[in-house]
């Protein structure tokens, strides 16, 4: 419990001091803004680079890959569904709740978790890998799609097509494949340098998100009105249910069932796999919504509420499993 408290610490005061900076208004009205296109568009790009650079794009190619790779793709289908059928939304929200039905918090809550009760981060590393070159791409042309101001195959097409020179994710992440598989060094100056952006994107994105927690749905208005904002808020509130739902419970249930019955993975492996789909959703959800314009109310109480559950699901899975670390 004491490494779980320690790898969960520094979301939360670095969330708490977002919270507390927005309320005081020291940075000003746009500061949410700001630092979530800064995360979006600098800081994060730098960081996937140096990772996905430094990185064999081949290492996710193996068993335990294989099951936590099921757990993503069906419980992120699953979201994809849910919130369109159940609370109809359009392609790009259902975007964002499939991300935050399925996409793990892999970097600053996985390392951690894995270091302290796994011994070794090194699966942590694939399942980053996994998520950067194969799940974002996914997400992030939905968003392009469901966004996009043509609605004609062709300009759909263009946009796809085009989608990578215009993020800067996946322009970054394409560009680290290329350097990796080239066996390509950075000069020593270049790659400190994206070293030292690329580690702000974690605390900003946190302090970003502790800003969003200061802002407040318009529900006030006529009388008339009152019972439609209520309704709207019940639905915001069952979409986080179920989100969190799927991603505590569900996606570690499922790589459970596929890395043990039906793979046969040693207990070491098959415990990574599990706790690792059952860490919480990635604070990418909410930057995401947030710079594709969307409502950022779902993706952001999933993310929160998420991490405060996965607590006791990592729990749980740890006392179930057992350590197996060194």
């Amino acid at each position: 419990m004491h490494a779980l408290l320690s790898a969960f610490a520094p979301i939360w005061t670095l969330t708490a001091i977002g919270y507390a900076v927005g309320r005081s208004g020291l940075l000003g009205e746009q500061a949410e803004a700001v630092l979530g296109r800064f995360v979006f568009h600098v800081a994060m790009p730098a960081a996937l680079f140096t990772m996905v650079s430094g990185a064999r794009p081949a290492a996710f190619a193996n068993s335990s890959m294989v099951a936590f790779a099921a757990g993503t793709a069906l419980v992120c289908g699953l979201g994809f569904v849910a919130v369109g059928r159940l609370f109809g939304r359009g392609t790009a929200d259902r975007a964002i709740g499939s991300m935050a039905s399925g996409y793990v918090n892999s970097a600053n809550l996985g390392i951690p978790v894995a270091v302290q009760v796994l011994g070794d981060a090194s699966f942590v590393a694939q399942i980053i890998l996994f998520q950067v070159l194969l799940v974002s791409p996914v997400i992030l042309t939905l968003l392009d799609t469901g966004t996009g101001t043509g609605s004609g195959k062709g300009v759909v097409v263009r946009r796809m097509l085009t989608m990578p020179v215009r993020n800067p994710i996946i322009m970054a992440s394409l560009l680290g494949l290329v350097v990796s598989a080239l066996g390509l060094r950075l000069p020593h100056a270049l790659a400190h340098s994206c070293d030292l952006l690329g580690a702000a994107a974690v605390p900003t994105a946190l302090i970003t998100l502790g800003l969003s927690l200061n802002s407040r749905p318009a529900t006030d208005g006529p009388t008339e009105h009152a019972e439609p904002a209520r309704s709207t808020v019940r639905t915001k509130r069952a979409e986080v249910v179920v989100t969190v739902a799927l991603k505590t419970l569900v996606q570690p249930l499922i790589a459970f069932v596929v890395g043990g019955p039906l793979l046969h993975l040693p207990d070491h492996q098959l415990m990574a796999v599990v706790l690792c789909s059952a860490l919480p959703t990635a604070q990418n959800a909410f930057i995401y919504a947030q710079q594709y314009g969307l409502d950022t109310r779902m993706a952001r109480n999933s993310v929160v509420a998420s991490t405060v559950v996965s607590m006791a699901t990592l729990s749980f899975a740890t006392w179930m499993l057992g350590t197996t670390g060194p």
